[in-house]
């Protein structure tokens, strides 16, 4: 059965989740902390468990603080942060201060289990609902070109082939409104995807928008 410090200065909340720790009979709430202050003491009166959890907002020690001073001291003990913050500068914080795993409050019985299994065995752990749109942004950061074109780096031509793809136009239709053949819209597409360093349309487009050449 692994042991488990549990810090959360909302004794509802904190009976709430011993109360489903232990109903698996797979962990012990070893000690119950109402704040970080509480899980130090513990910890230097020789009760190391197999994890801690933990909020982020308590009283006289909060949570940043301890993991702080838990690096320094106890390394080897993972902590998984609990919060009902959901940012992700409070996440960036969490982890830098030496957390091994984040969730929100929000998360199912299942995720928490899940959570704390992945800590126990040597790995990290964010919830789903931070890390898929980290994960889109880290996405979003690598298919957009990072350097910044102006207006004026494109033909008016070029904006005009910018401003019909936005609406939508296929090919033949921006080349009938522009009266030029559809190899010449195919052309100037293509070179403005080569301009750019747009893997593709979506994406040019995408560039286009970020860099105000169309509204």
């Amino acid at each position: 059965m692994k042991q488990i410090i549990l810090a959360e200065d909302h004794k509802v909340i904190r009976n709430g989740v011993k109360m489903l720790l232990e109903s698996t009979q797979q962990y012990q709430v070893l000690q119950e902390a109402s704040n970080g202050q509480e899980v130090i003491d513990a910890l230097n009166k020789g009760l190391i468990p197999d994890l801690i959890v933990s909020d982020i907002g308590m009283p006289v020690m909060d949570g940043i603080t301890m993991l702080a001073e838990l690096k320094q001291s106890y390394p080897q003990i993972p902590v998984l942060i609990m919060s009902m913050m959901e940012s992700d500068a409070n996440l960036y914080q969490t982890i830098k201060a030496g957390a091994r795993g984040f969730l929100t409050k929000s998360v199912d019985a299942e995720e928490l289990f899940f959570a704390i299994n992945r800590l126990l065995i040597g790995e990290r752990y964010v919830c789903s609902s931070l890390a898929i749109p980290i994960i889109d942004h880290v996405i979003q950061k690598e298919l957009v070109p990072s350097f910044k074109m102006r207006s004026g780096d494109f033909s008016s031509r070029e904006i005009e082939i910018l401003q019909l793809i936005g609406q939508g136009l296929t090919n033949v239709e921006m080349a009938d409104k522009l009266f030029i053949s559809k190899r010449t819209v195919e052309g100037h597409r293509q070179s403005l995807i080569d301009k750019t360093g747009a893997r593709n349309t979506a994406v040019l487009m995408r560039f286009a928008y970020a860099n105000g050449i169309i509204d």
